[in-house]
């Protein structure tokens, strides 16, 4: 977007802040525990509070999404939709899916799980879902060449719209990435499909996702109960639990473990009782709302929560995201190698960080758009903030923070809270492997029926696993946050990368 000189300096100002804080906070246990180790001393303990509390909503808003999952699974959508229809909803059979699915140079295997998790959706006529492989241009041309027959062979009876659109590379003004691909892809789709009236765009969907997304068999048929039933369908994303299922028990432990965690968090933050949910991976919208805000800005890498920003402040804060409680699978990173799966991991990660780039968009726009109420501005600017500053700085504060004033002052030491500032940490990160435990056996109840079967072997592995854990969030997690936030305060960019799976 144009930027006045002023919102430049802003802009630049908010990008330096997620990096500025991060390293303050790392340093803040040395230099404080001489200067102000009782400020200090208080600030650890205020945050391990607040970890405390973030350990606890997990695993309990996560066993409330576990039982909804359950309960979802078992309906039968388009009877729910005859039972609960009102005046004003959509005609089920004139609802149309589109679904786009940016691809770069992936390998047949991967593709094949994408597009027979499709073949596998029921409910739905297939007619009324669209499939747009959004391929790069700069993938080459001999894989083009054999992709695209491959597609049109294994699947062109079975689909009845499956649409290969080649985005073309060097685009002007376009960063590589997930975004760009969309909304070169989507714009030409709508020259031709939308324009020309063969689709009706007020009755359509329009989603996203990773050419590695195992669908749940039921989702677009709930999906078009929630679109037709919706009385704000145009101002809605739609929003499934993504876990690492399909691959997890091949990728090495550190990556399992970050998983495990992360696909719990996210199924736990889909319930936010404040409503400040993000759209994630693979999300739904209606093709108006997309169309609407200009589709996918071309100069971003991260593009699902900047998307939802693009959508909040092109409806005046009107949207919002509502959960479907039917899990998406997708592949963990993976590599030919133990180290080269890690690796893997740590770069998407630091992908997955350079989302704080969302942070000085949403405060430009926050300045733009004084129609919005206030507190809705700062209520999704405060999530952002919060997101990026704990993840790229909580590692060291809950295990250097309560140690290093103790240990570098010995003066302060000797004091009641010097003293009792290590214990009083011990015990509190002691009490949160209760929630752990309750995260862990509730990830292995949402693992799928066909993962269901392990050898017991890995079983053991799989559960001994779990001491490791603070080596594996440092190095899979905080770090490579860490690294992203740094780069983006010393103003280097970030290359995307496309991420291998196994």
């Amino acid at each position: 977007m144009e930027l006045s000189k002023r919102e430049k300096k802003i802009w630049r100002t908010w990008e330096i802040v997620p990096g500025a804080v991060a390293w303050f906070l790392i340093f803040l246990p040395i230099w404080g525990a001489f200067l102000i180790p009782r400020v200090v001393a208080y600030f650890v303990i205020a945050f391990l509070c607040y970890w405390v509390w973030q350990s606890f909503k997990t695993p309990i808003w996560g066993i409330s999404g576990f039982l909804r999952i359950k309960k979802e699974g078992r309906i039968d959508w388009k009877k729910k939709y005859k039972e609960d229809k009102e005046k004003g909803d959509l005609d089920w059979d004139k609802i149309n899916h589109v679904l786009t699915v940016p691809s770069y140079k992936e390998p047949k295997s991967v593709l094949k799980m994408t597009m027979d998790s499709l073949m596998a959706q029921e409910g739905v006529d297939f007619s009324k879902i669209w499939i747009v492989l959004a391929l790069e241009d700069r993938s080459g041309k001999a894989y083009l060449d054999e992709i695209i027959p491959w597609l049109k062979k294994e699947y062109g009876k079975k689909i009845v719209n499956l649409i290969p659109i080649i985005h073309p590379d060097g685009v002007k003004g376009e960063v590589i990435g997930k975004a760009s691909n969309n909304a070169w892809v989507m714009k030409k789709f709508k020259k031709e499909y939308v324009d020309t009236g063969k689709l009706n765009m007020d009755e359509c969907t329009l989603s996203t996702c990773d050419a590695d997304t195992i669908i749940n068999p039921r989702f677009f048929s709930a999906l078009t109960y929630h679109f037709a039933t919706n009385k704000n369908r145009y101002e809605r994303f739609w929003q499934t639990p993504i876990n690492w299922h399909n691959n997890s028990d091949e990728v090495p432990a550190p990556i399992r473990i970050v998983g495990t965690i992360g696909n719990v968090s996210h199924l736990a933050s889909l319930q936010d009782p404040e409503g400040l949910i993000f759209n994630y991976s693979f999300y739904s919208s209606s093709f108006k709302l997309i169309d609407s805000v200009g589709y996918w800005d071309i100069d971003i890498i991260p593009e699902d929560w900047h998307m939802f920003l693009q959508a909040f402040f092109g409806t005046q804060g009107n949207v919002k995201v509502e959960p479907i409680f039917l899990p998406t699978i997708t592949d963990a990173p993976g590599g030919d190698t133990y180290w080269k799966a890690l690796k893997n991991r740590y770069v998407q990660c630091e992908r997955h960080a350079w989302g704080a780039t969302d942070i000085p968009y949403a405060v430009i726009q926050s300045m733009r758009h004084k129609e919005i109420p206030l507190y809705k501005r700062m209520a999704r600017l405060g999530k952002l903030l919060e997101s990026h500053f704990v993840w790229s700085s909580n590692w060291f504060i809950l295990t250097l923070g309560s140690s290093l004033p103790a240990l570098l002052n010995p003066e302060f030491f000797q004091t009641a809270l010097g003293f009792s500032l290590p214990r009083v940490s011990q015990t509190i990160l002691t009490f949160c492997l209760i929630p752990l435990v309750v995260v862990v056996v509730l990830d292995w109840k949402l693992r799928p029926k066909y993962k269901g079967k392990m050898k017991l072997k890995k079983k053991i592995a799989w559960w001994l696993q779990w001491p490791i854990m603070p080596v594996a969030t440092l190095f899979m997690a905080c770090l490579p946050g860490l690294q992203s936030h740094t780069k983006l305060m010393v103003g280097k960019r970030l290359e995307y990368k496309t991420t291998e799976k196994s």
